[in-house]
């Protein structure tokens, strides 16, 4: 497999701030408008959906394993994720995920995306080559 390619994104996320909540399961409850501006999906496409809608498949599935064990554990998750719009295109963000509690119990999560800065694409974008690798031998 070649080397990660390194475009920065096909689609601009250059400002502002996404954010989305799902329930236990990763169905989407709330999204803000930015989150579907970015994504390219209305609001009505995305509430009820799964929010791994947006995954890339450039994404290394153990990746996804990690963050929903932790998260799942009630611990927040940060990271950054190459997300894949409606149309095809893709956008990078530095994700923060954090659990909803609600009477001592996590009912949800909700997750805050900032946009990736090029060092933070760069080294996400050589992890994921490299577990991607590992994952398809």
């Amino acid at each position: 497999m070649d080397k990660p390619d390194l475009i920065i994104e096909e689609y601009p996320f250059d400002d502002g701030l996404i954010v989305s909540s799902t329930d236990l399961e990763g169905i989407i409850t709330y999204t803000n408008r930015k989150f579907y501006d970015i994504s390219g999906y209305t609001k009505e496409e995305l509430i009820g959906k799964a929010h791994n809608i947006i995954r890339h498949p450039d994404m290394p599935k153990v990746l996804f394993s990690q963050l929903w064990e932790t998260i799942h554990k009630g611990n927040e998750w940060t990271g950054v994720l190459k997300n894949l719009r409606k149309d095809g295109k893709y956008y990078w963000a530095y994700v923060h995920i954090s659990p909803i509690i609600s009477d001592a119990k996590t009912t949800g999560f909700t997750a805050a995306a900032r946009p990736a800065s090029v060092m933070e694409i760069k080294e996400s974008a050589t992890l994921c080559h490299d577990l991607l690798e590992k994952e398809r031998k």
